[in-house]
């Protein structure tokens, strides 16, 4: 399952913003994001959009995947817009939804155009100066179930959504919710077996798991440690011969 929107994963190409290396396009997006906190009118806000559409557009990436990616926040950016306009005026309320849609398509663009392996390489890599602390693998593990999950359970509700749609239960939160979650919850755990089989679970599980076969391994039931012979129901020791 997954979403048609721009983080559903990587779009392959050629063009000039597949091959920007990962640093230069994590600098773009977040210069993109400090944007609205120094813009002071519309008009840098407006050029920021038209960089982004156009870094979209260069990369040729599909315009109905670049409005699918929005249909699902336009309620959000239309409740914030009515409260701020409410609260500071047209032109701040402007100015933020353009700063949450700008930052939204760049991570997307981001996302589109980078591999998930170039994306973990480059985590870790930032995370050797770390390593003292932190495991590099382990967090580009993480990274890399988060980066498949969040389009899986997006995918997930809008498959959902539809079924009960075609059985006349779409305004029913029970018949959308609850699927949903048996879904989501059945994916964490054949994920979970997936890594248990792959031997990536939490070491302390498994050295558990080994002192307890430990202390199982003297025998049957009244064995001694090592396997020697110990008491019996009745008291007595068993001897040899």
């Amino acid at each position: 399952m997954s979403s048609t929107g721009l983080f559903a994963g990587y779009v392959s190409g050629t063009s000039p913003v597949h091959r920007a290396p990962l640093w230069l396009k994590l600098a773009g997006v977040l210069a993109v994001g400090a944007a609205s906190w120094f813009a002071r009118s519309l008009v840098p806000m407006l050029l920021v959009t038209a960089v982004v559409i156009g870094c979209a557009l260069l990369a040729r990436l599909p315009a109905g995947r670049l409005l699918r990616s929005m249909r699902g926040l336009v309620p959000l950016l239309v409740l914030l817009l009515a409260f701020q306009w409410w609260s500071n005026g047209p032109s701040y309320a402007a100015r933020v939804v353009l700063g949450i849609v700008n930052a939204y398509l760049a991570a997307g663009v981001l996302t589109a155009t980078t591999s998930v392996t170039e994306l973990l390489d480059g985590v870790v890599r930032a995370a050797r100066p770390f390593r003292r602390t932190v495991d590099p693998e382990v967090v580009a593990l993480t990274l890399g179930i988060v980066v498949r999950s969040v389009p899986w359970v997006a995918g997930s509700f809008s498959s959902v959504r539809q079924s009960a749609r075609a059985r006349g239960l779409d305004r029913s939160p029970r018949a959308v919710v609850v699927p949903t979650v048996v879904h989501v919850v059945a994916f964490a755990r054949s994920t979970g077996e997936a890594l248990a089989a792959r031997g990536l679970t939490d070491p302390s599980d498994d050295a558990g798991d080994g002192s307890r076969g430990a202390r199982g391994s003297g025998g049957g039931p009244g064995g001694g440690p090592g396997g020697a012979p110990g008491p019996d129901r009745a008291g007595n020791t068993d001897s040899p011969g």
